[in-house]
């Protein structure tokens, strides 16, 4: 049964958003985190190439997606032994986040694992399957009722990476407790602090961590961030091949199909590189401009080892920062909303154009001098 719904969090900003467009020089948005920099001219060509599309689109993909997700995988996130039922494209990642727990057949009673400091659709899925939902960080705090673990390295919002040891941990204790554990990894392409500025940030289906034994265990990703491709919901799941199984046919009798167009795009984004590097440097110089501007604010970096934020506190309550912030023409998200236990967090987005981040940065250190 669906349990009640919390308001959208975000309709909490509107206020504090109407105060920072006031600012003599505009605002400075750095909350949702939605790409600004153009699609690639590479990602934009095969999307225009593959527009006569009269044919429904295939659900498990068309052959050339499902080979360019697993030759990436190999490529990029060192996973081998993927074949083309270990793989599987969907409209985007937070409706597969949202919708997986009632399409495995979790509900009443269940419960289901998800981060501490957590994007919130975890917990919402929960709600729409009738389960609970359950923040922890420790495996062994993890109940019996456990059917569904979500990770989510590298994090949002806090940035935290697991490294193949915490990812083993988990993994073994999902085992114990014969429960599907998925990572969320949208972000592992954007490594920031050692050692993951020099090495890739491991996946869940890294064979240091599954032994080679895919059974319960599935990685999500998204282009969204890597090839800003927000706006085509392009992304997708791999891994075992009963879970997706199960999942793909409830998609199929649901209709949930990636248009075809689409496919094509992601085939052309999957197979190239240099994109992903360029965006990757515009985003570490926006990171160099904006963090060390905030500690001169007064505010303290934690975690923020790879991702598209910066998660950080001033020591006072979130929402004191967040209206302060404002003042300043700056809009961030407050701690609050990735759960219970960040009430004097805030997570400021890397995702605006230079030239803004520039301005935060100016008036943040303005700040700190008055």
């Amino acid at each position: 049964m669906l349990k009640p719904l919390p308001d959208y969090p975000w309709d909490q900003m509107l206020p504090f958003a109407r105060q920072a467009r006031a600012h003599a020089d505009g605002i400075v948005d750095l909350s949702i985190g939605s790409p600004v920099d153009p699609t690639p001219p590479v990602v934009q060509a095969a999307l225009a190439a593959a527009t006569d599309a009269h044919a429904y689109p295939q659900t498990t993909g068309t052959p050339a997606l499902q080979h360019a997700i697993i030759d990436w995988y190999a490529r990029r996130r060192g996973v081998t032994g993927l074949a083309q039922e270990n793989v599987l494209p969907t409209i985007g990642s937070k409706e597969l986040v949202a919708l997986l727990p009632f399409m495995i057949g979790i509900g009443e009673g269940d419960t289901i694992v998800h981060p501490r400091a957590a994007y919130p659709t975890y917990a919402i899925g929960a709600a729409m399957a009738g389960a609970d939902a359950f923040p922890s960080d420790d495996p062994a705090e993890w109940p019996e009722t456990t059917r569904l673990v979500w990770l989510n390295s590298p994090g949002n919002p806090d940035g935290r990476v697991l490294p193949v040891e915490a990812l083993r941990a988990a993994v073994a204790r999902a085992r114990e407790l014969g429960a599907v554990i998925v990572n969320d990894e949208c972000y592992a392409e954007l490594g920031w602090a050692a050692p993951w500025d020099a090495e890739p940030i491991p996946s869940i289906l890294d064979p240091r961590v599954t032994d080679g034994d895919m059974d319960n265990i599935v990685a999500i990703y998204s282009l969204s961030k890597q090839s800003n491709m927000a706006g085509y919901r392009g992304a997708f799941a791999a891994g075992s091949s009963s879970v997706l199984g199960r999942l793909l046919t409830v998609r199929k009798h649901a209709g949930l199909m990636l248009p075809a167009p689409l496919q094509a795009a992601m085939v052309a984004a999957l197979g190239d590189d240099e994109h992903v590097g360029l965006q990757r440097e515009r985003y570490r110089a926006r990171r160099e401009v904006l963090l060390p501007a905030l500690v001169a604010a007064g505010f303290r970096i934690d975690d923020s080892e790879a991702g598209l934020y910066l998660w950080a506190t001033a020591g006072v309550d979130a929402w004191d920062s967040i209206r302060q912030l404002a003042e300043l023409g700056i809009l961030a998200g407050p701690g609050p909303f990735y759960g219970d236990f960040y009430p004097r967090h805030v997570r400021f987005s890397l995702t605006a154009a230079d030239e803004r981040i520039a301005a935060a940065a100016a008036r943040l250190r303005a700040f700190a001098t008055a």
